[in-house]
């Protein structure tokens, strides 16, 4: 029985998705300090020419890391038009997120925390978490426009408030997982949001 022989393309593909996922595991467990291009390598079942080649550097890697753990955290949302629904649809699958306490999220999150005081991650989770502001902006911006959110709200500071409070939910539970119900605090904090934004009996 032949083989079916996989394209150059896919073969790259799969080795990056190997070593970012193989990177991902030793951030949770040593943290970024100790993420090297040779211990991912090794990790993943490659050398390190082969990370070298594929990222660059170690900040490369990092780059690279923390896009795939952020892209598609929250599925379903690429359907959605900018404006109220999609944004509550953000901060739930958000949460939903965390709740399940992926490898994904934990490392995230672990990355997000040693960005304050690790100069090499700086400027990736600077550029992350602008990217993810700007992205809740226009949904509130959209929702101005359509008459779901109240005109009297600014797009910019409700996304610091929802990313402050998404990122700290995240932290909390990261530090003490039994002390965080993220599946009765969900409902509950997506309905403040739609209250709190809503333009219905202003």
């Amino acid at each position: 029985m032949s083989r079916v022989r996989r394209t150059q393309q896919q073969r790259r593909e799969s080795a990056e998705a190997a070593l970012v996922a193989a990177a991902a595991e030793l951030v949770i467990e040593s943290g970024v300090r100790s993420l090297t291009l040779a211990r991912v390598g090794e990790r993943a079942g490659y050398s390190r020419g082969i990370v070298t080649h594929h990222f660059g550097s170690k900040q490369g890697l990092i780059d690279a890391l923390a896009r795939a753990l952020q892209e598609g955290f929250v599925p379903g949302l690429a359907d959605k038009p900018p404006g109220l629904d999609r944004l509550l649809a953000l901060i739930d699958g958000y949460l939903g997120a965390l709740a399940h306490s992926s490898a994904a999220g934990h490392a995230f999150l672990l990355l997000w925390s040693e960005a304050v005081t690790t100069t090499e991650l700086g400027p990736t989770f600077r550029e992350r978490d602008s990217a993810f502001r700007d992205d809740i902006a226009k949904d509130v911006a959209a929702g101005i426009a359509e008459g779901t959110i109240r005109d009297t709200v600014r797009p910019e500071a409700v996304a610091v408030a929802i990313v402050g409070q998404l990122r700290g939910i995240g932290m909390q539970r990261l530090l003490d997982k039994d002390a965080v119900d993220i599946e009765r605090l969900r409902p509950e904090v997506t309905e403040q949001w739609r209250r709190a934004l809503s333009a219905e009996g202003q």
